[in-house]
């Protein structure tokens, strides 16, 4: 029904009248009718694969709040999650320290120094940190906060050899998160086979205090009633271009939803967030991860990151769009984007601090006109940033001015 409305909403050359966008009743469509900006990708949703949850701090009948979401174009269709399943690693990296603690009793903390052993023929010992400026060591806090300040790749392979699949998985379904799929390393190719093996890491203070050793993981069930699973015309692969679409069924997968959901147990852990408890994290570990992810890279004193190359939008792309609502100095966002194949993702808790008022919104589009993946074409800055700056305007707008 939503969809089927939606896609009427923008049809035909002509914007809505304000007096018909009046007559929608949910936030989300008023949102999309009222923005002109969005108009393009809206009226090719399908094309771009677009699905958009905003979510909204409601209160039930007994007082209770909850997470009430509501969506555009949201069904089993695939989207690569990218960088966005890093939070998930993250989480489950944390929850190990403490597993491992209580299970060996030893005192294992997020600042215990890590030593990660070669796995695969191409590795090498990893025992420094270099952007650690406290001693240069290779710790699971500076893992978590290199991923949420600027999405580091290394860091998060880290993290995930750390846990494992099995380990994020078990953190994600204890959480009732289990419509996802997080099986990969990134921005480097590993087999199925390879990504279930983990190197051997040992934990030092300042000598072996404890060894995590080498490890595999069985593998976790394929991914099923997931539509358009096969993207785009052809793609690169191995030095070679394939006249074929890509098949993305052994990759990463998690529903927009749940993306949300996720992020909604981590920022509002009293709040019901839907499918399950929030994560089992302690309180450093979740203001660990608050911090980052609410910082600009600028703000942060361990790693340092410059301004110039790393700006306050650097991973919070709505960021300018919001900003055309509410001074920027009074905007704090709690996000993990994600960006690859032409997919971007963005899953973000927006809230103006002067007033502690807030939304979630989580979005994903797929822009790639000529087709290719892996070519490093794609319609980035054209499309996707547009879109997702006028995206985060329409809703600050619809959430905040509105009601004023």
């Amino acid at each position: 029904m939503f969809r089927t409305v939606a896609r009427l909403l923008w049809l035909g050359s002509v914007l809505l009248t304000g007096a018909c966008a009046t007559q929608v009743q949910d936030p989300l469509q008023r949102a999309l009718a009222q923005q002109p900006a969005l108009r393009q990708v809206l009226q090719n949703a399908d094309e771009y694969r677009l699905q958009i949850v905003l979510g909204t701090v409601e209160t039930d009948g007994s007082g209770n709040p909850y997470l009430k979401q509501y969506e555009y174009r949201v069904s089993n269709e695939y989207f690569y999650p990218a960088s966005s399943v890093k939070l998930f690693a993250a989480v489950a990296a944390a929850e190990t320290i403490e597993r491992l603690g209580e299970q060996t009793g030893v005192e294992l903390t997020l600042d215990t120094p890590l030593v990660v052993h070669p796995l695969f023929d191409d590795d090498v010992l990893e025992d420094r940190d270099e952007s650690n400026i406290d001693g240069a060591a290779i710790t699971v806090r500076q893992q978590i906060r290199k991923i949420l300040l600027v999405s580091d790749n290394q860091a998060y392979n880290t993290l995930y050899e750390l846990a494992g699949q099995d380990g994020i998985a078990r953190s994600m379904q204890a959480a009732g998160l289990t419509g996802s799929r997080i099986v990969q390393r990134l921005s480097e190719f590993r087999t199925p086979a390879e990504n279930r093996r983990y190197p051997r890491i040992d934990f030092m203070d300042p000598q072996v205090v404890y060894t995590l050793a080498e490890r595999s993981s069985d593998p976790l069930p394929a991914l099923q009633g997931i539509s358009r699973l096969q993207v785009g015309q052809k793609y690169f692969g191995n030095g070679e271009l394939h006249h074929e679409p890509m098949d993305f069924s052994e990759k990463n997968y998690v529903p927009l939803p749940e993306l949300q959901r996720g992020l909604c147990k981590l920022v509002q852990p009293t709040l019901d967030c839907g499918g399950g408890p929030a994560f089992a994290l302690t309180e450093d570990a979740r203001d660990t991860m608050l911090e980052a992810m609410s910082q600009y890279p600028r703000q942060s004193r361990n790693p340092l990151y410059s301004a110039a190359e790393f700006p306050d939008n650097y991973v919070k792309e709505m960021l300018p769009g919001i900003a055309r609502v509410i001074p920027r100095e009074y905007i704090r966002i709690y996000n993990k984007t994600g960006r690859a194949y032409g997919f971007s993702i963005e899953n973000a808790w927006v809230e103006d601090i002067r007033t502690g008022s807030g939304f979630f919104l989580a979005a994903t589009l797929y822009t790639n006109s000529n087709g290719t993946l892996n070519d490093d074409q794609y319609d980035y800055d054209t499309i996707a940033r547009p879109f997702m700056e006028a995206l985060g305007e329409a809703v600050a707008k619809e959430r905040w001015v509105r009601k004023q």
